[in-house]
């Protein structure tokens, strides 16, 4: 049950930000056991004062067209199955919507379930 927050810089029409939806579902459904509509995702777009990436840090030449995707997960996948979800996400975002591998930023925070509560106040996986 991951949640996801993208964030990103503000102007790009809506069906690029429904692309980035669709291609981290579908990568997370290939790659992370996700089952069907288990989608709890956000995008927040930034103006250029309020969203900085440094552009070669670690030697990657970031454009502003960076985006990062933060994922909140149970710490119950392997170390294989999260190099596979990051290299989905970058296959099938420069698919579609086009976004270069450079441009997209991936952070994986994990929590045991008892952490998680998705609805009513009740620890479902606890």
């Amino acid at each position: 049950m991951p949640l996801l927050h993208i964030s990103m810089r503000s102007g790009k029409p809506e069906a690029y930000k429904q692309a980035i939806f669709n291609g981290l579902y579908q990568a997370m459904r290939e790659t992370f056991n996700v089952p069907e509509d288990d989608q709890f995702m956000t995008i927040t777009e930034h103006d250029a004062a309020n969203f900085r990436a440094n552009k070669t840090y670690l030697d990657i030449a970031r454009s502003d067209d960076v985006v990062f995707v933060q994922i909140s997960a149970m710490n119950s996948r392997t170390p294989e199955q999260k190099k596979a979800l990051f290299k989905r996400i970058v296959e099938l975002l420069a698919d579609n919507p086009g976004i270069r591998k450079e441009d997209v930023f991936i952070n994986l925070i994990e929590g045991v379930r008892e952490n998680w509560s998705l609805g009513n106040g009740i620890a479902q996986y606890a």
